[in-house]
C-alpha cells in the first residue's frame, strides 16, 4: 500500500516526517476502519473482518483518549479534520 497520497491528505506538515505520531497513527486506523466499513456492507456475515474491525476500533479509541488526556487542542483539531465523532466524557 503505497502511503504518500494518504499523507497528503492530511494537512500536518510534519507527517511526513513523524509517521509515529499519534495523529498519523489514527489517520491510518481511521482509514483502515472506512475501508473494513465499506467492505463488510457488501460482505455481512465475514466475521474476522468484523472482529479486526472491532480490533482497529479500539486501537484507535486508546489513542484518541491518549491524545485527549494529553493536549485537548490536537485532538479536537484531529477530530475536526478526519469527521469522527467526539468521544463521550465522564
Amino acid at each position: 500500500m503505497n502511503k504518500n497520497p494518504v499523507i497528503s491528505g492530511i494537512s500536518y506538515e510534519k507527517k511526513e516526517q513523524n509517521r509515529g505520531s499519534v495523529e498519523f497513527q489514527v489517520f491510518c486506523f481511521t482509514n483502515k476502519i472506512r475501508r473494513l466499513t465499506s467492505h463488510l456492507e457488501l460482505h455481512k456475515k465475514d466475521y474476522s473482518s468484523q472482529r479486526g474491525l472491532r480490533k482497529i476500533l479500539g486501537k484507535r479509541q486508546g489513542l484518541l483518549v491518549y491524545l485527549s488526556n494529553k493536549n485537548r487542542v490536537r485532538y479536537k483539531d484531529l477530530i475536526s479534520q478526519l469527521n469522527i465523532r467526539e468521544r463521550k466524557t465522564r
